[in-house]
């Protein structure tokens, strides 16, 4: 047979198909295959991509898609009735199952040899249902009972793959009843094999673990401590990223986002007779310095006016960077293709030439999730129903997550489609774009506040909303891609440095639109590791502030925000406030044993390794501060896991933290932590920073 052979081919190749009777054979037989040409005769393809996606891309099938099946005497026949563009398509009725254990802890860290006390079944959010009688055995096969007499489409756990699983297979084996414990559709038991190994991975500069797997067979498994995009966009979106990518609701669930993105790239690069290549071939090419200094600059950044801003609007352009990939056909066999040397389709300031002739993998794929995305946030905007309201936001909220990071997919080395110069011209692209909206804007005599990479913030006295959408339509039509008015402020601050007060942050602000919408970026209430005390205080103080209707108002306001300041102190200092409410969580960005300073999130693995429990680089500790500037650093905090009754934070530390989140959102009016502590108490003190 004939296919392309290389992303760049512009005609076909003979090829050898080989076909297996099992595919878990195939990666063996490929390495095999290449050994056989001491790595240097053969080129194998296709020979990376799951059996399961692949028996979705050559029947041009997908999860949950409708079809009419028929019984024949050679099996099943069906006819697809649905369609993977589709928007309004049907979800079937799905039964959801909430399973939880309860352990009778024989120490502070539950481990697999303790017994379990008690198993909670809830049914499609309805009452819970304990199992809590009898022996262990008996509480195991009653949940298969349960199971099976509810006969859920999905089991929804919290940590189920880490520890839930795992542990309900061990207390099954112990109590000699594994060869029962049947909670697939299918009749498999589960054994010892049935949790695949975690691992950890780096990605974006960040490390991350991913827990191992627990499969069920008829069944879907979605452990949501280890699932991004249920996270995100809730069941609604887990099922439009399964359909549109083509994956199965297993895998889905626990997919990253660049994964989703290669597999409909997979599927279109097989519907286009395209082989995929073992190893990407595509060699970036060769730059000068000069050419990096001039080509590898990111996006154009318009430094922001420190202070506050009376009556501002802001203008986003939608999915900026897969438009521009889409617009002007970027893609690894685009980007200096050998056809079109002469092409005017050209890179800016490094003037590579992309192809004309035809239209490129990337571009094709992504104008799938950006078409799809763009009709799901107009019948969001156009929807009455406040549930198909809600469904359709859900669905383009997980099809942005596949257009955010299409982006940084295009310059990822193992990127099948990739391109280093691509993804260096997206962003020329974007500069000179974003260029082009600054100065249109200005010619309408609208004043750049702030801009960054795709968003605007203008100003215009007397300038009406519907200045602001003329002026969208005006960018769109001039540059071809689409530029929303995202909304108009009554006032916003751009806060400066916690370093140097006279320098302007990039993306550190907080404003009020007219609608009452709050914006905050790179305040405490953004922050992963922030103690929810923190957060509950910074956002009343948010809120406090959010009442002024300009900056005059704003001013006026800060004193209230003072008085709910001392509120939240109050509560400390009285003990009202949980453990819980105080708890830190640290990113372990390496393994406990890299680190060369005892840091909190150090302290608490050590402390958890004592107790049998090993912490993995990639994941997160929580922790709560006990005495933070004792000598001793195993004093200092405590893991979450390992608090008892009779642990008390360190209330000084708290204060410090709480003050500090303070200044950082007062800074505005010129607070520092110091004058945010005076101001609490009234008068003068002596430091409690020094």
């Amino acid at each position: 047979m004939e296919k392309y052979v290389q992303p760049t081919d512009n005609e076909k190749s003979r090829v050898l198909e080989l076909t297996v009777k099992d595919c878990r054979q195939i990666s063996s037989l490929a390495l095999e295959l290449l050994r056989m040409g001491n790595y240097l005769r053969y080129e194998v393809h296709n020979c990376d991509v799951q059996s399961d996606r692949s028996y979705f891309y050559s029947r041009d099938l997908f999860p949950l898609a409708y079809a009419e099946v028929k019984t024949t005497k050679t099996g099943l026949e069906y006819t697809l009735l649905d369609d993977v563009r589709s928007i309004d398509y049907r979800v079937p009725e799905l039964r959801v199952m909430r399973l939880d254990v309860g352990v009778a802890k024989r120490e502070l860290i539950p481990g697999f040899e303790d017994p379990i006390a008690e198993i909670r079944l809830q049914m499609n959010n309805h009452e819970t249902v304990a199992i809590d009688y009898g022996d262990e055995a008996t509480k195991l096969l009653q949940l298969v009972y349960a199971v099976r007499e509810y006969d859920p489409d999905f089991i929804v756990t919290s940590s189920g793959d880490s520890f839930l699983f795992p542990y309900l297979i061990q207390r099954a084996s112990a109590n000699d009843v594994l060869d029962q414990f049947i909670l697939s559709r299918d009749p498999k038991s589960f054994n010892r094999k049935s949790t695949s190994v975690g691992h950890t991975y780096f990605s974006y500069g960040h490390t991350f673990y991913r827990a191992g797997t627990v499969r069920l067979y008829g069944r879907i498994h979605v452990d949501e401590s280890n699932t991004f995009i249920v996270k995100e966009s809730g069941f609604d979106g887990f099922i439009e990223i399964a359909r549109t990518c083509r994956v199965p609701l297993h895998t889905a669930a626990r997919f990253s986002i660049g994964s989703s993105m290669s597999s409909i790239q997979f599927y279109q690069a097989l519907k286009d007779d395209r082989l995929l290549p073992r190893n990407k071939k595509i060699p970036e090419a060769f730059k000068s310095a000069q050419d990096l200094l001039v080509g590898d600059r990111g996006g154009f950044i318009f430094e922001p006016r420190l202070g506050v801003h009376d009556s501002i609007g802001e203008l986003d352009f939608s999915s900026m960077y897969p438009s521009l990939m889409k617009k002007y056909n970027i893609s690894a066999e685009t980007v200096l293709c050998k056809c079109c040397p002469d092409s005017d389709n050209r890179i800016p300031d490094l003037g590579y030439h992309i192809c004309k002739k035809r239209v490129g993998m990337v571009p094709k794929t992504v104008d799938l999730a950006l078409t799809k995305r763009l009709t799901y946030k107009r019948l969001r905007d156009e929807a009455m129903d406040k549930r198909q309201r809600q469904i359709y936001d859900r669905r383009q909220t997980a099809l942005k997550w596949i257009l955010v990071t299409c982006f940084g997919y295009l310059g990822f080395s193992n990127s099948k489609f990739g391109t280093v110069d691509g993804h260096i011209g997206v962003c020329a692209f974007a500069r000179d774009n974003f260029l082009k909206a600054a100065h249109l804007a200005e010619a309408q005599g609208f004043e750049v506040v702030h801009g960054i990479v795709d968003s605007l913030w203008l100003k215009k006295p007397d300038a009406a909303l519907e200045d602001y959408q003329e002026l969208c339509s005006h960018i769109t039509e001039e540059i071809g891609i689409p530029i929303n008015f995202e909304g108009h402020y009554k006032w916003i601050m751009f806060l400066p440095s916690r370093l140097h007060s006279h320098v302007s942050v990039l993306n550190r602000y907080l404003g009020v639109m007219d609608s009452g919408k709050i914006k905050v970026r790179g305040l405490e209430v953004r922050k992963r590791d922030t103690p929810r005390y923190i957060y509950n205080a910074q956002t009343d103080m948010i809120n406090t502030l959010a009442e002024a209707a300009n900056t005059a108002e704003l001013y006026r306001q800060t004193p209230e925000a003072i008085k709910v300041l001392r509120t939240y102190r109050q509560l400390l200092l009285d003990g009202d406030v949980p453990l819980s409410d105080l708890m830190i969580s640290k990113h372990m960005s390496k393994e406990p044993r890299r680190y060369r300073q005892q840091v909190s999130q150090v302290i608490v693995a050590q402390q958890l390794a004592r107790h049998g429990l090993e912490v993995q680089a990639g994941t997160h500790t929580e922790f709560v501060f006990t005495n933070a500037a004792h000598r001793c650093y195993d004093l200092r905090v405590k893991a979450s896991q390992l608090i008892e009754k009779g642990t008390n934070p360190d209330t000084r530390k708290y204060l410090m933290l709480l003050y500090s989140s303070a200044a950082n959102l007062l800074s505005f009016a010129g607070y520092t932590p110091q004058s945010v502590y005076d101001a609490v108490r009234g008068q003068q003190q002596r430091s409690l920073f020094g």
